[in-house]
């Protein structure tokens, strides 16, 4: 057994480093050529926008803490320390909407997201602070309980001495994409890095095409010998290269010929690729291209379906992952069971105006909505309920079916009575 005790292991004793912790070393070289990391992914313009897109959308929401209330409803948590620190301002140099616009795009980019919790000395939560995720590592101990490891630069707190900080998981507030071990995500750029590897060399290619007078490139034929052949090379070049010479005359003397080769980026198909390579980007973060300028196949028929597609199965599951962690981090024990974070994202779904009219009439008359309700969702002030904002109605014509037939046999019978 002693060949294969250390082969089985239980899940919940692994070794002193999670399998995901190190993800950083999927960064790197691409069969493109090109290097791939955060900061050359983010210079791609469809990898900006699909970021951008994603962060503003989560960062944009409504964000509240709920407390279940007796009569099985919910109310909005208002004296709750961390309703503030969730809707208005986690941390004294930041706004909510700046601090979860940050920590999804490090879920984006490198597919964590931390923050530090700081607490007060009866437990609860004060402040949230971002951390960076590539200073980040995720470790067990001998005992196997995880602890985070996080390196700091001098430039951070230059009071504090030392370069490591060891938190306890009571003190990180992480958010994981997608991984192997529910405990650390994988980078969707790394994972994905030959697909922007090749846009990226794509984009460089048609740079210098134009650079080259958006002509490719060529042979000079003498029939003769030069004597200086890279003088002629940088005289024609200063002449004839970059996009500002483009369609110059050239002058060639002593029975010198211009010899053209290479092929012509239609024939290389190079806007198809460069569009090509944008919907793959897209695909990686599950945004729709015309959210990204592709409206190739986009009309006013389905543009509507696909924003609302969006909006269900692109950016729910990050808002089901906030939620999540902010009752896993956030919450004490005690109050897992009275309260609750959620989104709205109501906002996102709302139709036109005459669609939402139109529900809201059928709501009204068929009793489930009153007049206050669906002026907060128009977000409208609420009518007095002396003047009956808050009554449900019905329509007086509606009963119930085994009542159906009690009003006609009456007035049968007084009929006959007469």
């Amino acid at each position: 057994m002693g060949l294969f005790s250390n082969i089985f292991k239980a899940r919940d004793k692994p070794q002193n480093r999670t399998i995901g912790s190190n993800y950083s070393f999927f960064f790197g070289g691409t069969t493109s050529g090109k290097p791939v990391n955060e900061h050359t992914a983010m210079q791609m313009t469809a990898v900006y926008s699909c970021v951008r897109i994603l962060a503003e959308a989560v960062a944009g929401l409504p964000l509240h803490l709920y407390k279940y209330t007796d009569s099985g409803g919910k109310e909005k948590a208002l004296s709750h320390p961390l309703y503030f620190l969730l809707h208005d301002e986690p941390n004294p140099e930041m706004s909510s909407f700046v601090f979860r616009e940050t920590l999804m795009t490090h879920l984006l980019l490198w597919g964590n997201a931390y923050a530090q919790i700081i607490r007060n000395g009866k437990g609860e939560v004060i402040a949230l602070y971002p951390l960076m995720p590539n200073r980040m590592s995720v470790d067990r101990d001998s005992s196997g309980s995880l602890y985070y490891t996080y390196t700091r630069y001098s430039d951070e707190a230059p009071t504090t001495k030392g370069m490591t900080v060891t938190l306890r998981p009571s003190d990180v507030f992480h958010i994981p994409g997608l991984g192997f071990d529910g405990l650390v995500g994988y980078s969707p750029i790394a994972m994905a890095k030959n697909a922007i590897g090749m846009a990226i060399a794509c984009e460089e290619y048609g740079a210098k095409f134009f650079a080259n007078g958006a002509a490719p490139g060529g042979v000079l034929e003498h029939p003769g010998t030069i004597k200086d052949p890279q003088k002629v090379r940088d005289s024609w070049n200063a002449a004839y290269q970059g996009s500002s010479n483009s369609h110059r005359v050239a002058v060639l003397e002593e029975g010198m010929k211009y010899q053209p080769i290479g092929i012509s980026p239609e024939q290389a198909q190079f806007l198809e690729t460069r569009k090509f390579q944008i919907n793959e980007i897209a695909r990686i973060f599950r945004v729709p291209p015309h959210m990204v300028g592709d409206l190739e196949k986009s009309s006013f028929s389905n543009i509507e379906q696909q924003s609302l597609e969006f909006v269900k199965y692109t950016l729910d599951p990050w808002v089901i992952r906030w939620e999540q962690t902010i009752s896993r981090a956030l919450l004490r024990p005690d109050e897992k069971k009275l309260y609750f974070a959620k989104f709205n994202v109501d906002g996102l779904l709302r139709g036109d105006y005459v669609s939402r009219m139109n529900g809201y009439a059928i709501a009204r008359q068929n009793g489930w909505m009153s007049a206050n309700d669906i002026r907060e969702l128009e977000n409208l002030d609420r009518i007095p309920p002396e003047l009956g904002g808050d009554l449900y109605l019905i329509n007086g014509n509606m009963t119930k079916l085994e009542d159906a037939g009690i009003f006609a046999n009456k007035e049968g019978l007084e009929g006959k009575s007469e």
